[in-house]
């Protein structure tokens, strides 16, 4: 009912709850055996529906959301309800899972439009930099300045407001809001002993703690299933109540005593963790749990959950449509119902007591989430109930030691960092598990999304259950799904024909980046050019073509969809040394390019134009850059483009143009410059951006163009202008977004050397967005100067297209302004130029 209310409307929801109205005044007349259950039902439907029915009836008329139709600006006097969550970007300058934006939840406390002011209430969402706003703590009342948006999901949201600066007028949080973030900030500070990933994993592990969770590392969480051990859940609450209850019961205490103890550590880790929504949830959830537990009645445990649920929604009608919510509630509803039977038939079987609870436990939270996942995210996990079995034994001692050194950290330093570095090994068979596990070939399968997609993997799960119950039957659906693990496993992990024999060149699908391998005529060994932004697919990649050992790897340039998955790429390989060419900006990538090459012992080392890299099967010529800059904004995405490292190599297969991601300015360049471009490849620069000039597309004349894209980008990669021309000209092109990894061989005609090109398949899938990015407004090129324009041809003959590129100087408060392109049509296509 409150889910229908939130999606279809006051009307609907007032609708059925007339109709449950009636329902429940028949029940109530017919004194039927079943009364009290329909009256009960109706009646908590009722009771919802005039729930959310005044929620959204007072969400439509509140006057700022009628302001944020008209995109006006506002201040507001907001109150902070959650902790500001950092927004990950990998934008061609950002850091890696950098964070890019945060995301305040608040709740109104006043508002000031124009010469309109209200004292009104209403949750709102900030979008803000993270200067000034990402140490804030929940509770602590600000002003905030800046554009009204409207909100984008049903969740009665009143409007989001994006801030451009600090806030204003900052109030002091409460005490305990004070010593929680205390103690949050003395845990990250005892986990720094602790490896890299795991220091970020310890305390999103022990209280939900992620800022500081390397992306790589939650990238692995995601693909093995195991995302839920970093958010606050009812588990969480368990592990430190039994934790509390099986201490005090070995000192044999008395059970009421031992309970209110167990009580009071669970209310204290609902105050260390925020007292968020969320976290109340997971209170709530875990608390059952606890009761069906401590009281060993599974029948009792059930009202108590159904309670609770009603409770919430009652209270807070936007968790309806929260998939935390969905998810908590599904899993604590298989561990009450579905688990004690399974460990039961576990037990009559021989397995011993414990071990059944902890094969059961994951098992049964995992089916039963399944389909609400798919449904969420488009795909399937493989892996996921394997990782969550093996990962059950450190879960519990990581999060209670992670607890203890937070909880100990501002009495003494030594001893929060020693409960860190206990928790050593258990936290970094986690990161082991998920790493091993997201590295599995077809781990993760795509799924049809949406409701569909959710009801579609319910009806299968249910249906090989039911079959799974008669011995008969139970058989012919093992040999079914057996025949299909020997079909569909292997040509998912080594398609037939991959890799082909004899290839020199290959384009690996790592999404919106670029990462190409050079065979060096060395088995094994191979000379790789950039990694793409994210290590997992460069280390498929290479893991696929046999790659153990890597002779060179060349960065053509510091932006992170060229340098983000070097870790991924030199994870196990030996490597002869990491080569960067002139330009050294980003420095912040610079450092991290170090540091990675320092981990694996492979010296980094700088290349220029004129020189000359042989090995037996590979030549490589370094022809570029021409004139490379001094000093170069690293924030100016076009120059740092145009100081990528060019290279021509000599193959098997013929000359490959490497051209990093050069533009406009880069291309006339190497054309002043007279260097040899002609090549029988090209790897197209700038994943096939609309900024390649005809006449340097002339010079190379090339037979073959690999594009290096990444599915559903929005920078608009490749120009369809860009590809028509190509392959009007007798080009064969070849999409890493359409066609997967592709390689290039030599062909068996007679005559001279032909190529051939062989594609993978099954490319990466489109990244899901943000729903947030939904209301970000673009920057309107207000006051803007244009300052030169350039006019250039693209393609050749009838399919020649001109664009006129003016570029714009700075803008209001020093913000970037656009590039305005016109193809010939004269169809002005505004995109800002900021880099890949």
């Amino acid at each position: 009912m409150v889910l229908l209310g939130l999606l279809a409307g006051p009307v609907a929801a007032g609708t059925v709850t007339g109709v449950a109205a009636v329902v429940a005044a028949a029940a109530w007349t017919r004194r039927h055996r079943w009364s009290a259950a329909v009256l009960a039902a109706v009646g908590a439907a009722a009771a919802a529906g005039v729930v959310v029915s005044t929620h959204t009836v007072l969400i439509q008329g509140h006057p700022l959301a009628v302001a944020a139709e008209r995109g006006t600006s506002a201040v507001l006097r907001l109150e902070l309800s959650d902790d500001p969550r950092p927004l990950r970007g990998a934008g061609y300058g950002s850091r890696p899972g950098g964070v890019t934006q945060v995301l305040v939840p608040a709740e109104l406390r006043g508002a000031q439009v124009g010469d309109a002011t209200w004292a009104t209430a209403g949750r709102v969402l900030v979008l803000a930099p993270p200067q000034g706003w990402a140490g804030l703590l929940p509770g602590q009342q600000l002003t905030a300045e800046g554009r009204l948006a409207p909100a984008q999901r049903r969740d009665l949201t009143v409007a989001v407001l994006r801030v451009d600066g600090p806030p204003r007028e900052v109030g002091p949080p409460s005490w305990w809001q004070g010593a929680a973030g205390l103690l949050r900030d003395g845990l990250r500070d005892a986990a720094r002993v602790l490896p890299e990933g795991s220091a970020g994993l310890l305390p999103g592990l022990a209280i939900g703690d992620t800022r500081g969770m390397q992306a790589e590392v939650q990238e692995d969480f995601r693909v093995a299933g195991l995302t839920h051990l970093t958010a606050v859940s009812g588990a969480n609450l368990a592990i430190i109540g039994g934790a509390v209850l099986g201490l005090l019961r070995l000192l044999r205490t008395d059970p009421r005593f031992a309970a209110v103890c167990a009580g009071a550590a669970i209310l204290g880790f609902v105050v260390l963790a925020r007292p968020s929504p969320s976290v109340l949830r997971a209170a709530v959830m875990g608390g059952v749990v606890l009761l069906a537990l401590a009281l060993g009645r599974r029948r009792s445990a059930v009202p108590a959950l159904a309670v609770a649920v009603l409770a919430l929604l009652l209270a807070d009608p936007r968790l309806a449509i929260d998939p935390g919510f969905a998810l908590s509630a599904l899993a604590t509803a298989a561990l009450v119902l579905v688990a004690p039977g399974w460990a039961g038939a576990l037990r009559r079987r021989g397995v011993p007591p414990g071990a059944a609870e902890a094969l059961v436990v994951p098992a049964a939270a995992g089916l039963a989430t399944a389909p609400l996942i798919a449904g969420l995210s488009g795909e399937v996990s493989l892996v996921s109930v394997v990782a969550n079995l093996l990962v059950v034994p450190a879960v519990a001692p990581a999060t209670v030691l992670g607890v203890l050194a937070a909880v100990l950290s501002p009495l003494s330093g030594p001893l929060a960092t020693g409960c860190a570095w206990l928790s050593g090994p258990a936290v970094g068979w986690l990161v082991a598990v998920a790493d091993r596990a997201a590295a599995v070939p077809g781990a993760v399968v795509a799924w049809p999304a949406g409701w569909g997609g959710a009801l579609l993997l319910a009806g299968a799960l249910l249906a090989t259950i039911a079959l799974g119950r008669s011995p008969r039957r139970r058989a012919v659906l093992l040999a079914v799904l057996l025949g299909l693990l020997l079909v569909l496993v292997p040509a998912r992990i080594a398609p037939p024909g991959w890799p082909p024999a004899g290839w020199a060149v290959v384009a690996c699908d790592v999404g919106q980046g670029d990462a190409l391998v050079l065979a060096t005529g060395h088995p094994g060994r191979a000379v790789l050019i950039d990694t793409g932004p994210e290590g997992g697919p460069v280390d498929d990649c290479l893991r696929r073509l046999g790659i153990h050992a890597l002779d060179l790897v060349i960065l053509s340039h510091l932006h992170a969809d060229h340098v983000g998955g070097l870790a991924g790429a030199l994870r196990g390989r030996a490597t002869g040394a990491v080569a960067v060419g002139p330009s050294r900006q980003p420095r912040w990538a610079l450092e991290q390019v170090s540091r990675h090459s320092a981990a694996a012992g492979a010296p980094l080392v700088g290349l220029a134009a004129g020189q000359r890299l042989v090995w037996p099967a590979l030549t490589l010529e370094v022809i570029g850059p021409v004139h490379p800059a001094d000093r170069v904004d690293p924030d100016d995405g076009t120059a740092v483009n145009d100081g990528s490292l060019v290279a021509r190599a000599a193959t098997a297969a013929g000359t490959v143009l490497l051209t990093g991601d050069i533009e406009l300015s880069g291309q006339a360049d190497l054309l002043d410059a007279g260097v040899p471009l002609r090549a029988d490849v090209l790897k197209m620069p700038h994943h096939g951006s609309r900024y390649s000039s005809a006449a340097f597309l002339s010079a190379v004349a090339p037979r073959v163009a690999l594009v290096s894209v990444g599915a559903g980008n929005t920078y608009r990669h490749p120009s369809p202008h860009l590809m028509n021309a190509l392959t009007e000209a007798g080009v064969a092109v070849r999409r890493t977004d359409l066609a997967g990894d592709t390689a290039v061989i030599v062909g068996d005609g007679p005559g001279p050397p032909e190529l051939a090109l062989v594609s993978r398949g099954d490319p990466l899938p489109a990244r899901r967005r943000r729903r947030l990015t939904r209301v970000m407004e673009p920057r309107r090129p207000r006051a803007c100067r244009f300052r030169a324009s350039r006019s250039h041809e693209v393609g050749d003959g009838g399919s020649a297209a001109r664009v006129v590129v003016s570029r714009a100087g700075p803008g209001p408060r020093g913000r970037p302004c656009w590039w305005r392109v016109r193809s010939r049509s004269g169809r002005p296509d505004r995109s800002p130029r900021r880099g890949s």
